[in-house]
């Protein structure tokens, strides 16, 4: 008991950090089955955050086969040849560490946070992972009826789960994008054995991954583990899918109404913007910081504190490998009609088209980019991802330590300009969220 609770504080500390950002060291090579490996150390906390990025998300699955990437999040922690299903998250309890993993529409990511002197088994649990994943149907079943309950609690049950399903099912038409990272019930439901065993040879495949791994580790000895577990696993010679699709531009608003099981009506708005690491992006990020990040923000100062037409609001845009989205909402408040929420939200938006932020304010949103970017690098683990990101996306492991310059090269003039670009009634998505009619 007292092991864990020391390691519990152990990871704690290893999440904080100085409130100064300095240079992160990393080695970087391919192994010869085209695994790409990213090695940072960080002797300041004994623990460790062992990683692996695969390539795939739920734009790389078929249309009538949505959900896969999400339910293989799930799938590989049932087992492999050698360890028995139910196992894979006992290992890491008992050696004082904790594990996830994530999904998105360009890429499933992996992790183990240990002790250090547990990387050799964070390492054998992810190339048991990649090359002998149990697949098969007791525990696709198994998860099958997972990711359907936390379907209906996500989004068929959750007041305004749909917002993202439903938005985004209307600003694409062609591109993948346009189906939730979940998937849909019946495809769900559909999906056989084979197809899941298709799906796993096809993108779990060393040359579709990126292992990396930050901590206190010692290079030379990580590189011979890695060699170890991973050095013989075999590339599937297999093309692997990359969607080619380029969704059309909108030319004029999409406008719908979604009843939903809510109290208050809502409106969601949104436009399509340019894909990460695009100059255009980095404007329009710090636009969405400028709308609606904190209490002091545009959107929440005027809906919330002064009109109080809203109880909530917000702005986010969605960093996607390929042309993504920006979503502005608002939840009215009692009494408030859904119009008046939406004009108010134009209101603000038109403000930032038509008038140059103050210096006073533009040195506030420097400051917040900078603090959020130097946060989000500030731990073991969100290191391992980020090194992962930038090759990944990218193709340039070092953005981790240059980045945050293309948000400083931002000008008040970008941001404006970005805001007349790309948030104009033509190149969004409308949508009223009322509540459903009760009937007598």
């Amino acid at each position: 008991m007292k092991k864990n609770i020391l390691w519990v504080l152990l990871i704690l500390l290893g999440y904080c950090s100085n409130a100064q950002m300095n240079k992160i060291d990393f080695v970087e090579y391919t192994l010869d089955n085209g695994l790409h490996v990213i090695l940072h150390q960080d002797k300041s906390t004994p623990i460790v955050a062992v990683s692996v990025m695969y390539h795939v998300g739920s734009k790389n699955e078929k249309p009538d086969r949505t959900g896969f990437a999400h339910f293989f999040e799930h799938l590989l922690f049932e087992g492999s040849e050698n360890i028995e299903r139910g196992e894979y998250d006992k290992y890491i309890e008992k050696a004082g560490g904790t594990l996830n993993a994530n999904t998105t529409y360009d890429r499933t990511y992996y992790f183990e946070i240990l002790p250090s002197n547990q990387l050799e088994l964070g390492l054998w649990l992810e190339s048991e992972r990649m090359l002998h994943a149990k697949v098969e149907n007791e525990g696709v079943e198994t998860q099958r009826e997972v990711v359907k309950e936390e379907r209906r609690q996500r989004i068929d049950n959750q007041p305004y789960g749909s917002i993202l399903q439903e938005s985004l099912k209307r600003a694409y038409k062609v591109h993948p994008y346009q189906w939730p990272v979940i998937g849909y019930m019946e495809h769900l439901n559909a999906a056989e054995e084979i197809d899941y065993k298709n799906f796993y040879n096809d993108f779990y495949t060393p040359n579709n991954a990126i292992l990396s791994i930050a901590g206190d580790i010692d290079i030379d000895e990580a590189k011979k583990y890695i060699d170890t577990y991973f050095g013989s696993i075999p590339v599937k010679n297999k093309t692997i899918y990359r969607p080619k699709a380029v969704e059309p531009e909108l030319t004029k608003e999409i406008r719908d109404t979604i009843y939903d099981n809510i109290q208050l009506p809502a409106v969601v708005m949104t436009y399509r913007i340019p894909a990460q690491g695009t100059p255009d992006y980095y404007a329009v990020s710090m636009l969405g910081t400028l709308l609606s990040q904190g209490q002091s923000s545009r959107l929440y100062k005027a809906l919330v504190d002064e009109e109080q037409k809203a109880v909530f609001v917000g702005n986010f845009p969605l960093g996607l490998e390929d042309p993504g989205v920006s979503i502005a909402f608002g939840i009215a408040n009692m009494g408030v009609d859904v119009n008046e929420v939406e004009a108010s939200i134009n209101a603000q938006i038109e403000r930032t088209q038509n008038e140059l932020i103050s210096d006073e304010e533009f040195q506030k949103l420097r400051n917040q980019t900078e603090n959020d970017f130097i946060s989000g690098n500030s731990r073991i683990a969100g290191i391992a991802e980020s090194l992962a990101n930038y090759k990944m996306y990218f193709g340039d492991t070092n953005l981790i330590n240059t980045e945050l310059e293309r948000y400083l090269a931002v000008t008040k003039e970008d941001i404006q300009r970005v805001a007349k670009k790309y948030y104009h009634v033509n190149n969004r998505v409308t949508l009223h969220y009322l509540p459903k009619p009760v009937n007598p």
